[in-house]
């Protein structure tokens, strides 16, 4: 069983601490699965993974395509995994369950700390996640740089 990362993103946009923990998952040979709502915010992230640093590129796909089950990364408003991942990225308020965990190493959740309902969302899957008893860590950067201000589950 995994477990589940909450990132309250309150000084760098969703970009950068998905590049960041997408960058960690593919220099540690797993594939991840990205699950959003909207499209937009989907094609956005994909377009920040194709256009920047070359240094830095990951390879991934938006789902839809001939070759989803051969993505690293794959950026989905899906449910279904084809790629096989072994974590799950949950940006956009997205829905996950604390079950989602039980074949994952790592569910990341990436949540706009200044949107009150992407906060309140946020707190509802923490609330789930722990009552399951699910490894569960709250991570901020409000200092600057990433902390871990909160620990639960097993």
């Amino acid at each position: 069983m995994g477990k589940v990362m909450f990132y309250h993103l309150t000084r760098n946009p969703l970009e950068v601490t998905a590049h960041m923990l997408l960058d960690r998952a593919y220099q540690t040979g797993w594939r991840v699965t990205v699950r959003g709502r909207d499209p937009d915010i989907l094609a956005r992230l994909d377009d920040t993974l194709w256009l920047g640093n070359k240094a830095s590129f990951l390879p991934h796909g938006l789902a839809g395509g001939a070759h989803d089950a051969d993505q690293p990364i794959l950026l989905t408003n899906d449910h279904d995994c084809p790629n096989a991942p072994a974590c799950l990225m949950v940006i956009d308020m997205a829905d996950m369950a604390p079950t989602d965990a039980d074949a994952l190493e790592r569910i990341w959740v990436l949540f706009d700390g200044n949107d009150a309902a992407a906060l309140a969302h946020a707190r509802g899957q923490w609330k789930a996640v722990t009552a399951a008893g699910v490894l569960a860590e709250y991570w901020s950067e409000d200092s600057g740089r990433w902390q871990m201000k909160a620990q639960s589950g097993k």
